[in-house]
């Protein structure tokens, strides 16, 4: 069943299907951008509809796996806090519970130590400043990357 010929660059519903499948083996997906890449590929709803079941059901779409993969990588790989993480998240329309579940991929006392060692390294580079400057570039530097203002607070009392 062709809903238009693939010299308007359309898709059938199996070879959207197919394409689909293979955008989500390559990387975690979420719904919200499944939806946007079959709207893309100008899709009618009801096909959309379908597809996002079908791939929820072959297992190639799973929020909760999405959340965990998401604050697993931003933590680790580009040094985000709970705070940017969540919101990211809650941008992409992933529910709290997800969420929630996501965030359980932080080890605490990983999350600590990456904090230290950031604020390390940022003592280190902003040490010709003054203290208040100092302070004023790494609260900025954490505030930006999500960190708990309890942590910030904690680093930024440590300096003086």
């Amino acid at each position: 069943m062709a809903f238009l010929s693939k010299n308007d660059n359309t898709y059938t519903l199996e070879e959207a299907q197919k394409k689909l499948e293979f955008y989500c083996a390559y990387q975690e997906r979420c719904h919200q951008e499944v939806t946007r890449k079959l709207k893309e590929m100008k899709m009618i709803p009801e096909a959309i509809d379908q597809i996002v079941v079908n791939l929820i059901k072959e297992n190639f779409l799973n929020e909760t796996r999405f959340a965990q993969c998401y604050a697993r990588g931003k933590f680790r790989i580009k040094k985000w806090g709970r705070r940017r993480i969540t919101n990211e998240l809650k941008k992409r329309n992933i529910s709290k519970f997800n969420i929630k579940i996501g965030l359980k991929e932080i080890v605490v006392e990983e999350y600590q130590e990456v904090f230290f060692s950031l604020l390390d390294q940022k003592k280190k580079e902003y040490k010709h400043l003054t203290l208040l400057e100092q302070k004023k570039k790494i609260n900025a530097y954490f505030v930006h990357r999500g960190w708990e203002f309890e942590l910030i607070s904690e680093g930024l009392n440590s300096l003086e």
